[in-house]
């Protein structure tokens, strides 16, 4: 059973995602939160497997109750998720630098955030390839593209830049032409090798050191 946190200040939205959540026999909404303070409390005392977190709330807000709780090593495996009203918020990419799974838009659809709570409940991150890509590339593409990191083969980057865009291990698997198993293994080794914790800090990691670019950064405007 999928532990579930719902962590907004607006009764309704809580009551929404509470009912669409648990009418599935996997998931069950085990706390709910208004403010930031309340969602690290209920983290601390229930210990649920994923926390829904709206990132602008009264009090202490959804980035410090994050960056609470993906510090807290007593917390190491509660996966926070982000809800924000914006598919653009600075405050989103902190989040993730902090150690979040990944973050929906609140209009996601109703199966989209049912999926998204197993995806990141097994211990994957949320990466949509819509969003995520284009707000990291919002900050990164302010910094200089350094050397390619020594830490990594060219096969490894190459696996950093199809996560970073988006790709499943499946997916990956499939363009490279791999097993699932080795595509797996093969993302697994560079998270250690990069000490990142899952793979929404990878993409984070990729984008804001230059090791992956958009290619739209490369062109100019026009």
């Amino acid at each position: 059973m999928i532990r579930v946190l719902l962590a907004d200040d607006q009764h309704l939205v809580r009551a929404g995602f509470s009912s669409l959540l648990d009418d599935e026999d996997d998931i069950d909404v085990v706390g709910e939160a208004a403010d930031g303070e309340a969602a690290l409390a209920a983290a601390r005392d229930l210990r649920p497997d994923v926390v829904l977190m709206d990132i602008r709330m009264p009090r202490a807000d959804g980035l410090g109750a994050t960056r609470a709780i993906c510090g807290d090593q007593r917390l190491a495996e509660v996966r926070v998720v982000i809800l924000t009203t914006y598919d653009l918020d600075e405050h989103v990419y902190g989040a993730l630098r902090a150690g979040a799974a990944g973050f929906l838009v609140k209009d996601t659809e109703p199966d989209e955030l049912v999926r998204a709570v197993r995806v990141v409940a097994r211990g994957d991150a949320l990466i949509s390839p819509a969003i995520t890509r284009r707000l990291i590339a919002e900050y990164a593409n302010r910094s200089p593209r350094p050397e390619p990191d020594p830490r990594l083969t060219p096969r490894e980057r190459e696996v950093v830049s199809l996560v970073a865009a988006g790709l499943s291990n499946d997916e990956i698997a499939a363009r490279l032409v791999l097993s699932p198993a080795t595509a797996r293994s093969a993302v697994s080794r560079i998270m250690a090798k990069l000490c990142v914790r899952d793979r929404a800090q990878l993409v984070v990691l990729a984008y804001e050191s230059g090791l992956v670019r958009p290619a739209w950064a490369a062109q100019p405007p026009g």
